[in-house]
């Protein structure tokens, strides 16, 4: 007899799986309009993380999979110092247990009962800690209620810093892109002016055999950096290339290898020895980092394989002999991507030494990318580690109706859990080693990812919920060790919940000029931005203020094509002057401009406004784009194109000390610090 199954008892299970596996089979969109993830979606999903759902039997045996993974629960622990910390029932039984703190000290422990688990009674030592109970050994994380604050470094001073694309940054030299040392001269002239902080793009490690990769956006590993950003000099080099207005990255980027190749050969036995060091500090990972970089040159030279999983199949494991065999033999290749991660490392702490010896509080506040290429070093050497399978994007809004699928990959939230949240620790640590801040791209990750399955549209993914809780203590705990301050990128649709969970952990949000509005599309008044916060005129994917008031953007998307909810173009600009009448009124009425409202082409009184309003908002963190500060029309980053708008190309007019010397810009900056010290 054919026994036929139940479809309803199927989905069911289908469903009941996705949700303990972290999937949300509902989600909102940003009208509070509620869409459900199709079954075919799920099951994609749910094989991509490891938990296969094509039939019945697939799904009971994914079910019991994951109810066997639940003692993973207890491999790491969190909880805030002096609170007591409750562990699930999987992690023992009442009575005596023993507590190693993080500096060996050991200290007797008593686990009572808390309804169905266990509770472990308050930590006051902040660290990372072993619980011993029985044959089982628990990581405890104990964290500060918050992280690190500006009131904290800054003593409730209101600071501002400018925004810089590393690579757009000009000094005396004549190079083709900004490095570190380029880098180190603006920190020292922004300091000079009243700066307290600089926040820059990513400096993550990027895939330097191939031209095309230039976007810091889209890092082969975020633990190590971009080695073209070293600083030549420190190494007794000196780049001579043409500077012009766009940066040709297919020319400059071999060309500063070489530089850096013939530094590399000319090295002194001092340097050898400083390299040598490192490369012990820096490990197993360090070392496979740069064997990464060495045969992605190989094979990229060879056959233009991009990433790692074009290669030969006996090179896709890191720890096997064609690795070992190939590191032998190209010792010499793999030592100088060794000595580029040291002179990288030298250079950007150079820059964090100007700008906090030039007197800035903060210094530089890094930039945290959210994901990572599928085909770069981190998921050659820790693939496990990693969403395989998976890409990382948004879901369709409003200003993208099929969604966004982003290409790139980001942590598996079973994975940390398994690990004790290593992956996720060595990442903000490496950010957070040459910096008094970080921002954390979408920082919405840390509650939910969307994720589309490889060769899927976006409209295709579904969102996975992210162990937000413990990430916001480890940032916590980590920031305090740092002295750095966190700000986190909210913006776009934001879930129910995850603000006031950044408000408890002191983290700041952003609040951007543009998208700062009442319910009839008003701009807010300075007044009524937040405290706790990071204001800003704008980001390197916004318009400049002298852009915006132009129409810059809108011409772009109508020359480009992209969609649009105005009919033409001509409708489009008559809607941006409705808007500016509303930003310039809400300038008039916070005293920081007069009319008339000045023309469309007139952006000059438009930025020097725009920036005192900003700096006038009693956030604790004002944040200025360089683009805005001087003034300039075209933004670095048009998000939705590759070659049709020129993305992390625009170089600035002049050295970082001479755009501060323009006259209009020491009036603005006149008027920022003004306003900051009000």
């Amino acid at each position: 007899m054919t026994v036929v199954p139940n479809p309803e008892r199927k989905i069911s299970a289908l469903h009941q799986l996705a949700e303990a596996a972290g999937l949300q089979i509902v989600w909102e969109d940003a009208l509070g309009e509620a869409h459900r993830v199709s079954d075919d979606s799920l099951v994609a999903i749910l094989a991509a993380l490891g938990f296969p759902a094509d039939s019945d039997a697939a799904i009971a045996r994914s079910a019991a999979k994951i109810a066997d993974d639940s003692g993973t629960a207890c491999a790491f622990v969190s909880g805030v110092a002096s609170e007591a910390i409750t562990l699930p029932p999987a992690c023992g039984t009442p009575g005596a247990a023993e507590l190693i703190l993080e500096d060996g000290t050991r200290e007797p422990i008593v686990l009572e009962a808390a309804g169905e688990g266990l509770r472990l009674p308050a930590i006051a030592t902040l660290g990372y800690h072993r619980l011993i109970v029985g044959d089982l050994e628990i990581t405890v994380a104990v964290t500060p209620p918050r992280c690190f604050t500006v009131d904290d470094a800054a003593g409730g001073r209101r600071l501002w810093g400018p925004a810089v694309q590393i690579a757009a940054l000009r000094d005396d030299r004549s190079t083709a892109f900004g490095d570190f040392g380029t880098l180190a001269q603006a920190a020292s002239a922004f300091a000079a002016r009243g700066a307290d902080a600089l926040a820059i793009s990513p400096v993550h490690a990027l895939f330097p055999a191939d031209s095309s990769r230039y976007s810091p956006y889209a890092p082969s590993s975020r633990l190590f950096l971009n080695i073209l950003y070293a600083d030549p000099a420190l190494a007794g080099a000196s780049p001579d290339a043409p500077v012009t207005d766009l940066i040709d990255w297919e020319q400059a980027i071999p060309e500063r290898l070489r530089v850096l190749r013939a530094a590399y050969d000319a090295r002194s036995d001092e340097v050898r020895a400083s390299v040598a060091a490192f490369a012990v500090e820096g490990g197993g990972e360090l070392e496979r980092h740069a064997r990464f970089d060495a045969l992605h040159a190989h094979f990229f030279t060879q056959s233009g394989a991009r990433g790692w999983q074009e290669w030969p199949t006996e090179y896709h494991d890191p720890a096997g002999d064609a690795v070992a065999r190939f590191g032998a033999e190209q010792q010499d290749e793999v030592g100088f991507y060794l000595f580029l991660q040291w002179l990288a490392k030298r250079s950007l702490d150079a820059a964090q030494q100007a700008a906090t010896g030039a007197g800035m509080a903060l210094g530089l506040i890094a930039d945290l990318a959210v994901g990572m290429d599928p085909g770069g070093s981190h998921a050659w050497s820790r693939p496990d580690d990693l969403l395989t399978g998976l890409s990382i994007g948004a879901p369709p809004d409003l200003l993208g109706p099929d969604g966004q699928n982003w290409g790139i990959t980001g942590f598996s939230p079973h994975a940390l859990q398994r690990t004790g949240f290593a992956p996720f620790i060595a990442t903000l640590r490496a950010a957070l080693d040459h910096a008094g801040g970080i921002r954390i791209d979408h920082a919405l990750g840390l509650r939910r990812l969307w994720v589309v399955p490889d060769g899927a549209s976006a409209k295709q993914g579904a969102y996975l919920t992210m162990p937000m809780d413990d990430m916001l203590r480890l940032l916590a705990l980590e920031s305090h060790r740092a002295r750095a301050v966190v700000i986190g990128e909210d913006l776009g649709t934001v879930p129910g919940g995850f603000r006031p969970a950044m408000d408890e952990k002191a983290m700041l949000g952003m609040r951007v000029l543009w998208f700062e509005r009442d319910e009839d599309g008003g701009f807010l008044p300075p007044e009524r931005y937040d405290r706790d916060a990071a204001a800003m005129t704008g980001t390197h994917d916004l318009a400049t203020v002298a852009g915006w008031w132009r129409g810059r953007d809108i011409e772009w998307n109508w020359d480009l094509g992209r969609t649009s909810r105005a009919a033409d173009q001509a409708e489009d600009q008559a809607a941006r002057g409705e808007d500016r009448t509303r930003l310039w009124d809400a300038l008039v009425d916070a005293g920081v401009a007069a009319m008339p409202e000045p023309a469309p082409q007139d952006g000059d009184r438009v930025v020097d406004a725009a920036l005192a309003f900003v700096a006038r908002t009693p956030s604790m963190l004002a944040i200025m784009p360089l683009e805005d500060v001087i003034g300039a029309v075209e933004q670095p980053n048009l998000p939705g194109t590759i070659d049709e708008h020129p993305n992390w190309r625009r170089r600035m007019p002049e050295a970082t000390d001479s755009l501060l010397d323009r006259p209009e810009v020491v009036a603005r900056l006149a008027s920022i610090n003004a306003e900051r010290k009000a």
